[in-house]
């Protein structure tokens, strides 16, 4: 695809910023090993050879019985018993570089759980024993595809509304106005907390809940920037050659709404971050057991005399957060026609 000359400066002003620059790369890096978590964080093998043949558990659920075994249940990969039947008859087992899933309970911990930091688990256990480091992975997966998800669902709806205030203003205007700011007055973190509490929340359920709300924050920009648009020369043209109303606003004035909303788009994805920790840190977020950030900080607090679940909770939020806010920095200088 060839880049406009305007894209192109836009491109090398967000190169020019290196602190932005590589904040995406490393955000990348860090979102890439989470989309691979079950390759990375599993108490699965990966592969196994026996006698002979090639099974893969990340696949398909195998039995005991499967690999030699005496009983027809699933085969417990991480038990010493299983791992002599598979040595026994030559074979071998290529496991992942954590050996726990998010939900893998360790038995043999040295201490009782939550235990320190160990050459087994590396950033220690939780409360319930288990491996810190592969609820952050799963962890920051989740955190990251639902701030992707409330994003780009938030930003089409708020684009939308924005686009209909600001180009045929007037009365519709001026009502969809005084709902939002209606809307916009209520207490959202707590009507969050009882809507979560009427229902058992789950990945889907949170964020139809929460984008009730967050749509609003491009509102604002997106019509500011169709009123001032609607009134220019070429876009009266347009309307004069009979172009409907639609193709107007997505051909002539949108393009030029788009600059404000994806500077805006890293903050939002931040605040939406920030929004689903602090459910599930009061407990009213994913249900429980999965793998959240927000959960390690609550486990945290709780248990102040095992610092490494606090400290890891805050290292982990606080780069992610950083590196969205210095990659929206970047984005919004590189839209901005004073450093272009």
């Amino acid at each position: 695809m060839t880049l406009s000359p305007l894209q192109r400066r836009r491109l090398d002003t967000f190169k020019r910023n290196r602190r932005g620059f590589w904040s995406l790369w490393i955000f990348l890096v860090l979102f890439g090993i989470s989309l691979c978590a079950e390759l990375v964080a599993n108490d699965r093998p990966l592969l196994i050879s026996h006698a002979g043949g090639w099974s893969s558990p990340l696949l398909r659920d195998y039995t005991e019985a499967h690999f030699g075994g005496e009983f027809a249940l699933p085969a417990d990969y991480r038990d010493p018993y299983f791992h002599d039947l598979i040595t026994e008859q030559g074979g071998w087992m290529l496991w992942p570089l954590i050996r726990f899933g998010h939900n893998t309970i360790n038995y043999d911990l040295e201490q009782p759980a939550p235990s320190p930091p160990t050459r087994t688990n590396w950033l220690g256990t939780d409360d319930q024993g288990r491996d810190v480091l592969a609820r952050v992975i799963y962890g920051f997966r989740i955190s990251v595809l639902f701030a992707l998800a409330l994003t780009l669902a938030s930003s089409i709806i708020g684009v939308c509304a924005g686009a209909v205030q600001g180009y045929y203003g007037g009365r519709l205007d001026l009502l969809f106005q005084r709902f939002i700011e209606i809307w916009s007055g209520l207490p959202v973190l707590f009507l969050l907390i009882i809507l979560a509490s009427l229902v058992q929340p789950n990945f889907w359920w949170l964020l139809g809940i929460m984008l009730l709300f967050s749509w609003m924050s491009l509102v604002d920009v997106v019509r500011a920037e169709f009123l001032r648009g609607r009134n220019l020369e070429y876009v009266r043209a347009a309307r004069a050659l009979g172009l409907s109303d639609v193709r107007i606003m997505y051909r002539h004035v949108l393009p030029n709404a788009m600059i404000a909303t994806l500077t805006f788009m890293p903050f939002i994805f931040n605040s939406a971050i920030v929004t689903l920790t602090a459910l599930d840190f009061l407990g009213f977020g994913l249900p429980p057991g999965s793998a959240s950030l927000g959960e390690l900080v609550a486990q945290g607090k709780e248990n102040l005399h095992a610092p490494w679940l606090g400290i890891t909770a805050f290292v982990s939020l606080s780069v992610m957060l950083t590196l969205l806010i210095f990659i929206g920095e970047a984005v919004r200088d590189a839209f901005d026609p004073r450093k272009i």
